[in-house]
């Protein structure tokens, strides 16, 4: 780990529902100025490790400090460090965009010139400086995702915790929320990130932790998971495969056969492709560079979750 001090410290976390364990003694760090991604399937335990971190529920045992602050001790202290970008709409439909921003501000005490100021601002840096008197039932569901980060940074937080942020927006929408990112990691902002999008961990993390069944896998730099875990490349072959699984088990090289469809992972060097070619002439097949998708599908698997 390095030098730089810790924005977020967990040892033991823990998490039950009665007899359900929905995170499982966890440890993990967060620096000044990282972007950390959280990846898994539903029920992986992501979004009750945000909630645990922004106070919002409370702790079976072990500990979280935020900025070497106690959540269990110091709530009040750690809220105002924090901005929150849950999964679920709960902005308020009684108020106007605007007004969801400038009531939110007085939760923190922000002047109203202050708040006016920066919910311009943030309004403008969402392109939704048009919308601001519209009715909350009147935007898109992008648009509320995009409102909903405005909100989570209209205090100017130290640690966003971006819950899902982009989770059913259109692409358009989803870059625009990534450039905001972008700045916030330039700005030295500390990120915690939840997502289901492997390109957008990739992306925007500095580092990764995968959990699956409340408990933490892997953690590590995109490239570097990547490497380890899967290698450079990732053969996919849709044809032939009983004897293309049989011809890749005898040279030992690591694959998965999956719903009629073999998948080779091959290191650096390897000439699989060339292999299979010669071996299989006109083989229906795709070689392509290895990605942090193949890591999450290799060690959470690829059956649905609920």
């Amino acid at each position: 780990m390095s030098s730089r001090r810790r924005a977020i410290e967990a040892r033991g976390l823990t998490k039950r529902y009665g007899a359900f364990t929905a995170v499982d003694a966890i440890d993990f760090d967060l620096l000044h100025g990282e972007c950390v991604g959280f990846l898994g399937p539903n029920g992986a335990g992501k979004t009750t490790t945000v909630r645990m971190v922004s106070c919002f529920t409370p702790i079976t045992s072990g500990f979280v400090k935020v900025f070497d602050l106690d959540v269990a001790d110091f709530p009040r202290a750690v809220k105002k460090e924090i901005g929150m970008c849950p999964q679920e709409d709960n902005l308020d439909p009684d108020f106007s965009v605007g007004k969801n921003l400038l009531t939110y501000a007085r939760y923190f005490g922000i002047p109203g010139g202050v708040a006016r100021e920066r919910a311009g601002d943030l309004l403008r840096m969402m392109q939704l400086e048009e919308r601001a008197k519209a009715k909350i039932q009147e935007l898109s569901g992008g648009m509320k995702r995009r409102l909903i980060l405005a909100r989570a940074l209209l205090n100017q937080p130290r640690l966003p915790l971006l819950d899902e942020p982009t989770t059913g927006l259109d692409p358009q929408a989803r870059h625009a929320i990534w450039q905001r990112i972008r700045t916030l990691k330039t700005e030295g902002t500390t990120i915690l990130l939840t997502t289901h999008y492997m390109e957008e961990a990739t992306q925007l993390c500095d580092r990764v932790i995968l959990m699956d069944q409340g408990k933490i896998l892997r953690e590590g730099r995109p490239p570097e998971l990547i490497e380890r875990e899967v290698g450079k490349h990732v053969i996919e072959v849709w044809s032939r495969i009983e004897e293309v699984a049989a011809f890749v088990a005898e040279r030992g090289w690591a694959h998965e056969v999956v719903d009629a469809r073999v998948y080779v992972y091959l290191r650096d060097g390897d000439d699989g492709a060339r292999q299979l070619e010669d071996r299989f002439p006109g083989i229906e097949h795709l070689l392509r560079q290895a990605t942090l998708e193949d890591v999450f599908l290799r060690l959470a698997g690829r059956g649905l979750r609920g």
